[in-house]
């Protein structure tokens, strides 16, 4: 038998052996138990729910709530009070992302980052995400009012008020400083951790809630630089889609040397130490200079520059800080 036979021979093997496994797997679908496949569909509908809060803009909410209740309580916190504040932030954060997507749905529906959102493929209807959009609403600020304070739950209120109002509806389809003003609402977990365990809001929380205002355009516009094409498809005028990446890395540089000198400012106003501060300074100066090899790449060419590069690092950054807060203060509780 010739090479080319033997061949032949082997590709209808494989062939034969790719339809018995396609048929054995039809045929265990079809004996499948029917309440596997009811517990699947309810699965996927949960997880449809889950991805209407955005929970990666959850993690914000980690990263900034927790320090902060550490550095206002001057150490570890309560858990159950770390806790009861936590789910309280993750119902108005999803509450915010929820209408987003609710009012948001016309124009994810005809972008490539957003056209798998549930909304937009029917897993869930306009009706009920605008429902449960109000439910969580309502249960956070309830729950902060009633578990918390006063003062979180309106804090919470008002940082679902401006990301659907001020943010979505306002400024995000008309303006390309939408994401410098619309960002305050990701700056209300710093506060809400404070007031959450002292009934106020001092100048650190202030300071911090500055830090992540400053930190949001330098983090975000360089993923509006890779998704530009999708905004532009849209008219939304995000910085990376109505100007070209050098423009975007001059921008990106001046707000996170403003986030760097920000966050200094935390050590004579919180009395923080030499931890927090190496960190600040260091972790600072590795922002900046990523911010710098942004804009270099984007001078030599434009197709060489790695926006998502300065994305990543600048959550990084914003990480490594905040984790900075935390060990600073627990480690002077420890040694008080």
């Amino acid at each position: 038998m010739g090479s080319g036979d033997a061949r032949q021979n082997s590709v209808r093997t494989t062939k034969d052996r790719n339809s018995e496994e396609r048929s054995e797997q039809i045929a265990s679908h079809l004996t499948r138990d029917p309440s596997d496949s009811i517990a699947y569909r309810r699965f996927l509908h949960v997880r449809a729910y889950v991805v209407m809060t955005k929970p990666r803009v959850m993690e914000l909410l980690l990263v900034t709530t927790v320090p902060t209740m550490v550095l206002a309580h001057g150490g570890l916190p309560n858990l159950s009070l770390i806790v009861v504040t936590l789910i309280g932030g993750a119902a108005s954060s999803g509450s915010a992302s929820a209408f987003n997507m609710y009012l948001d749905r016309d124009m994810d529906a005809r972008m490539r980052r957003t056209s798998g959102r549930p909304l937009v493929t029917g897993e869930v209807t306009p009706r009920c995400g605008l429902i449960f959009a109000w439910l969580l609403a309502i249960s956070s600020t309830v729950w902060f009012w009633w578990l918390v304070n006063y003062l979180a739950a309106v804090l919470s209120v008002s940082a679902i008020l401006w990301y659907v109002v001020v943010y979505t509806i306002l400024l995000k389809r008309r303006t390309e400083q939408n994401i410098v003003w619309g960002g305050i609402a990701g700056c209300f977990p710093a506060v809400i951790g404070w007031a959450s365990g002292t009934g106020t809001v001092a100048w650190p929380a202030v300071i911090l809630f500055l830090v992540i205002f400053f930190w949001t355009p330098a983090h975000y516009w360089p993923l509006s630089v890779k998704y530009g094409e999708d905004y532009r498809r849209v008219g939304v005028p995000m910085l990376g889609a109505v100007h070209g990446i050098e423009h975007v890395a001059k921008r990106v540089i001046a707000y996170a040397v403003v986030t760097v000198m920000t966050s200094i400012l935390l050590i004579p106003i919180a009395g923080m130490s030499w931890t927090y501060a190496m960190v600040a300074v260091v972790g600072g100066a590795w922002f900046v200079w990523e911010a710098l090899r942004l804009q270099a790449a984007a001078r030599r060419a434009e197709a060489a520059a790695r926006p998502m590069r300065m994305f990543v690092v600048s959550n990084a950054y914003l990480a490594l800080l905040f984790a900075a807060v935390a060990i600073d203060t627990l480690m002077k509780y420890r040694l008080s």
